[in-house]
């Protein structure tokens, strides 16, 4: 469950400063309190008393939205120091007050404070991730462990944890209403995890590590961004970017001249281990640097080396769980997930795994005969040629390419005609674009979101294109969260990495960017259509591991016949993509699925592998790797042909929010495939089902246990049985009992 709202500002500033890369959203909010803390502070600096500082008033302009147009860098610390200065002296009166307490004067009261606080950070933090420059950087390194100790003096404070102690003896009593205990109850869990009964030496010991740990993500996430431009590899020339685009390769050049190497090609990386120029390079030694320079990203002992960052912060997370009482920092998380255990996450870990690698090798032997039939001499297939092999597999077995169904995916297309028009099919939602608006840079758009009854819903920012000012990935961001406690509406935005064609270039994305696009837009809806009393509850206000399910469900119509049909048009001549290719598109879905699951399953076992380790057992940055390979062959997971999404050194989401919670995406996929069979067998894009949808679970944010929701919305328990088949993993593979993991 998320943080309360006097420290959930604070949680998502950590989050994000750790966690610099998402498959789907980076964090919406932090899951615990303890996950963000940072050194202790110094004494606030005299804030700035100049108005013209745009964050000390609320925005004008509807529903608070930000003014970009007037916010500078110099703004954040001032407002941020304002902030934290209100922020103390409002929970210092709630702390102190003679009054006895009662949860309008205590815990409404601290859902109510912060305000200036929670606009600035929900900003910067969002700028840091969206568009940084230096002195953002600098700003996020200062600040970071300041607004740490901010919230260590809040969770930390004795006389405030004796008010919510005292209402949650007696809460049985207040005559609550199920959201208002439900509340209380995640004030008073939240304050001892924290640290609120820790003696006083202890509590000390909890700030420097807290302190430390904030300080490290942000290094951490600093480091990755850098080395991802740092790693980009140079090319010579143009026969050897021979089966890329001519985009691709106009777009090579022009960072090329950007960074001085006129007449030569640079080709930048995305976070993940495979880069998306492989499927299409034809030159197998562009391709092997390509990938090598990927995997050897935060650990080529430069400036930029994450091993000893990483190191040190397992460490302080296993003191840390160990001081709060737990046997390790996964056990801690994991008491907040709907996963609950470690082991739990095992058992599904155990039960995809098999599987998974089973199908991949098989995939392998695939892209290896093609290999020795096609190639004048053979060789062993290597992660390098997995892309470009299993494209070409899928161009024999399904007749179609990535090359033959981009043209139909043109960007506003995608968005307009098929995400927004979905989102009307299935809940009745309008957009408008509002370019009067401002934005923080000039790729980004804005929208107007009205319901099926004409009111408007919210605002919604578009930021699509990649950039070196941008961390990688996809995620969703709220800049307002919706309360009728506080009177706010919802005001959200997403982002993704969609590489930037030339100038008068048509943007034509891959499936896997559309599939990406409907995905974020679930993110966005879960925000957009909250109704929820209390901010600590708003919008994507749920588990780590529940977050990602409403928005894979609605991945569903990014391939749904009327969806499709609706948005893919030839950008040139505005046919719509042939029924015989749209039938292979939706047949080849299963294509490769081998190699998707046992990267993904890599890279989250390795998660729990670390997590689960004492505090004596980290190993040191030196053998940080070993350790790293020796986790991936015990799990049996292990396979050259197939590396980790993510390896240890740029592993964004476990020095982030996501720490013993990468599990969470599958662990939702059985939730969400589970609730796909549940809207086909019900009759599909209809409002019905969308109105359903939305009443029983996206409009409950965190206000109800998140399991309840699911079976608000299905009316059962969750089974495993549909995420099997849709993944082409079935018990006869090695998945033993085909019961849900829940």
């Amino acid at each position: 469950m998320n943080a309360p709202n006097t420290i959930l500002m604070l949680a998502l500033a950590a989050a994000l400063a750790g966690c610099s890369g998402s498959d789907a959203p980076a964090p919406a909010e932090s899951s615990d309190a303890t996950e963000s803390t940072a050194e202790v502070a110094e004494p606030v600096a005299e804030v700035e008393t100049d108005e013209s500082n745009p964050f000390f008033a609320e925005s004008t302009l509807p529903f608070g939205m930000p003014p970009f147009d007037r916010i500078e860098d110099d703004h954040f610390i001032p407002a941020m120091e304002r902030g934290m200065e209100e922020h103390l002296a409002e929970i210092q009166a709630i702390a102190t007050s003679e009054e006895a307490p009662t949860f309008e004067n205590t815990i409404v009261a601290m859902e109510r404070s912060g305000q200036l606080l929670g606009r600035v950070t929900r900003v910067f933090f969002n700028l840091v991730g969206a568009d940084t420059n230096d002195q953002r950087q600098a700003i996020q390194r200062e600040m970071s462990p300041r607004l740490t100790a901010h919230q260590d003096a809040i969770t930390l404070n004795p006389d405030l944890f004796a008010r919510i102690d005292a209402l949650h003896q007696q809460r049985e009593t207040l005559d609550l209403d199920a959201e208002s205990l439900r509340l209380l109850e995640d004030y008073h869990r939240n304050f001892v995890r924290s640290g609120a009964r820790l003696d006083e030496a202890q509590k000390e010991r909890l700030r420097e590590i807290n302190g430390e740990l904030a300080r490290l993500g942000t290094e951490f996430s600093q480091n990755v961004l850098k080395e991802v431009n740092e790693s980009a590899i140079v090319v010579d020339t143009v026969e050897e970017l021979d089966g890329l685009t001519e985009a691709q390769i106009q777009g090579a050049a022009a960072e090329a001249a950007d960074r001085g190497l006129e007449g030569k090609y640079v080709l930048t990386l995305m976070n993940y281990s495979s880069q998306p120029q492989l499927s299409s390079l034809t030159d197998r030694g562009v391709r092997q640097r390509l990938m090598e320079a990927s995997l050897a990203r935060g650990a080529r002992g430069n400036e930029f080396d994450n091993r000893e960052i990483v190191s040190r912060v397992l460490t302080l997370r296993a003191e840390r769980a160990t001081m709060l009482g737990y046997d390790t920092h996964a056990d801690f998380v994991l008491e907040e997930r709907t996963a609950k255990t470690v082991s739990a996450v095992a058992d599904m870990h155990g039960q995809l795994a098999p599987a998974a690698v089973a199908n991949a090798r098989k995939e392998a032997a695939d892209l290896q005969a093609m290999i020795d039939e096609t190639e004048e001499t053979s060789f062993e297939l290597a992660s390098w040629d997995w892309p470009f092999y299993a494209d070409k597999v899928r161009q024999a077995r399904y007749d179609f390419d990535e090359s033959a169904i981009k043209p139909y995916f043109e960007l506003d297309n995608v968005l307009v005609n098929g995400v927004f028009h979905s989102a009307e099919q299935f809940f009745g939602l309008t957009f408008e674009e509002r370019p009067d608006l401002p934005v923080y840079h000039p790729d980004v758009r804005v929208w107007e979101v009205f319901d099926a009854d004409g009111e408007t819903l919210g605002f919604f920012y578009g930021d699509f294109y990649a950039r070196p000012s941008k961390r990688g990935g996809a995620w969703m961001n709220s800049y307002v969260i919706q309360s009728d406690l506080l009177g706010t509406s919802p005001v959200v935005a997403n982002h993704q990495n969609i590489p930037k064609p030339p100038d008068g270039e048509p943007t034509l994305m891959t499936l896997d960017e559309v599939t990406t696009m409907f995905h974020e837009f679930g993110h966005a809806l879960h925000g957009l259509f909250s109704d929820v009393t209390y901010p600590s509850f708003s919008g994507t206000a749920v588990p780590r591991d529940f977050v990602e399910y409403p928005s894979q469900v609605f991945e569903m119509w990014a391939t749904w016949p009327s969806i499709l049909e609706n948005y893919a048009l030839h950008y040139e001549t505005g046919e719509r993509i042939p029924q015989e290719l749209l039938d292979r598109v939706i047949e080849a879905e299963q294509f490769n699925e081998g190699y998707r699951t046992t990267e993904y399953l890599a890279a989250s076992i390795l998660d729990m592998c670390y997590h689960t380790l004492p505090a004596e057992e980290i190993p040191a940055a030196d053998g940080l790797l070993d350790f790293e390979a020796e986790c991936l062959e015990e799990a049996g997971i292990a396979f050259d042909p197939v590396p980790a999404r993510y390896r240890t050194t740029y592993f964004s989401h476990i020095m982030g929010g996501y720490s013993a919670g990468y599990y969470s995406y599958i662990w939702s996929e059985v939730l969400d495939a589970d609730s796909v069979k549940w809207i086909k067998e019900n009759g599909g894009l209809t409002r019905e089902n969308g109105d359903h949808f939305r009443a029983t679970l996206l409009s409950q944010g965190g206000s109800k246990d998140a399991m309840q929701l699911f079976e608000d919305f299905v009316g059962r328990q969750p089974d495993i049985l549909p995420l099997l088949e849709r993944r082409g993993l079935t018990a006869t593979e090695g998945t033993g009992e085909t019961t849900g993991p829940m």
